[in-house]
């Protein structure tokens, strides 16, 4: 019920007999392509800020031996750190000679402080951002191992716990479970962000002044793989699902049928939403499981990933499962890239640049150094086509 003690008009509709379509998982080179590139980029960021936060300002090669799967990597993390001397320059212990160590080059320096600029500049965003995420959740509040596992996917500084949060005192405070578990809660709830991406995308049109009356559902964008989309027994499926009301991600949904349609459509919702927040509209399957109990998402919720590929693509690339939002993707390219996902093009391109193949496969530093006149081009960087391979 709403405030006025009315039930609304889509609760009504919980159910529509729909006849759902088993679909067979076909594979998106290009996005596949987009995971390959991104996963050596994150890496990369994540060891670039784990040595900025070293108290010696370089790590050793015994210090990261463990954190291959952390990173995401299908080779050892010292081989990987050897793979871009742009960014890492290796150096013998001062005690220990036979001990590699790494710290970070000139240019990865410079690259830094130009994110931290992007951060301080787009803090607001990242605001909003952390609160729709607590704003989605039951408690209004998410663990923050939870919040870090998400943190470079969603475009958050590095310890944003320390340097963004206590900022915004009347936006966010830290709680404690009794099982000492450190939290992230909303301090208050601002009406203005209870809006979703999906809202945003239609407002303004014909369907959403509807939408708003509760005469009408808000359909998903659909990108069908090749040859699904003409099936007539798939647009059926399609349109009676696009049919449903649109359950807003920050509606509570306790009184809707956990097995319904209707839930269904509000689980799409809020995936649709999450990874509407993220940076590269993506991130690993294992993130979202993790937060499944506070976002009111069914046991086997990722079965609808698959159950609707032309909203989501669910990747097996890298060793891990990723899954991405087919809408913010056009010929293997972000549709609207964030400032700070632009920047992190350019710390690729410096990731490739500084490499060298050669016919034997093997890798060697350019010799001709990279300007930092040329990386503080605003101009776009063009992207190579050609995947770094393993050793």
């Amino acid at each position: 019920m709403n405030k006025n003690g009315v039930i609304p008009s889509w609760m009504k509709q919980q159910w529509r007999g729909i006849v759902k379509v088993r679909l067979k998982w076909v594979k998106n080179r290009s996005l596949d392509h987009v995971i390959d590139k991104e996963t050596d980029l994150k890496a990369a960021c994540l060891l670039k800020d784990a040595v900025n936060r070293s108290s010696t300002g370089f790590l050793t090669a015994q210090s990261v031996a463990d954190w291959q799967k952390l990173l995401g990597l299908t080779v050892p993390v010292l081989r990987f750190l050897r793979r871009y001397p742009t960014l890492f320059h290796e150096f013998p212990h001062p005690r220990w000679p036979s001990l590699p160590c790494f710290r970070l080059t000139d240019t990865a320096l410079f690259l830094h402080s130009q994110e931290l600029s992007l951060h301080q500049t787009h803090q607001n965003g990242a605001v909003e951002k952390l609160s729709k995420l607590l704003m989605m959740s039951n408690s209004r509040a998410l663990p923050l191992h939870s919040l870090h596992a998400l943190k470079w996917d969603l475009g958050l500084p590095d310890t944003f716990h320390k340097t963004l949060v206590p900022q915004f005192p009347n936006h966010f405070q830290f709680v404690k479970s009794p099982n000492g578990v450190v939290s992230l809660k909303l301090s208050r709830w601002p009406d203005e962000l209870a809006v979703s991406a999906l809202q945003k995308h239609n407002e303004g049109g014909t369907h959403y002044r509807e939408f708003k009356r509760g005469q009408s559902a808000l359909a998903f964008p659909m990108r069908f793989p090749r040859g699904y989309g003409a099936q007539t027994k798939v647009r059926t499926w399609m349109e009676e699902f696009q049919k449903l009301p649109y359950v807003s991600p920050y509606v509570d949904s306790t009184k809707i049928d956990p097995n319904s349609d209707l839930m269904e459509k509000r689980v799409v919702g809020v995936l649709h939403e999450i990874l509407s927040l993220t940076l590269h509209k993506k991130t690993k399957r294992n993130y979202l499981r993790g937060l499944r109990e506070e976002f009111n998402l069914p046991h086997k919720f990722t079965r609808i990933f698959t159950r609707y590929p032309g909203i989501f693509y669910l990747s097996l690339k890298c060793k891990t499962t990723t899954v991405t939002l087919k809408e913010g993707y056009q010929s293997g390219k972000l549709v609207d890239p964030h400032p700070l996902a632009r920047h992190r093009d350019k710390f690729y391109h410096v990731m490739q640049t500084g490499l060298l193949y050669r016919g034997d496969g093997s890798l060697k530093p350019r010799e001709n150094k990279i300007e930092n006149d040329e990386l503080r081009s605003e101009d776009e960087v063009e992207m190579s086509d050609q995947l770094c391979e393993s050793e």
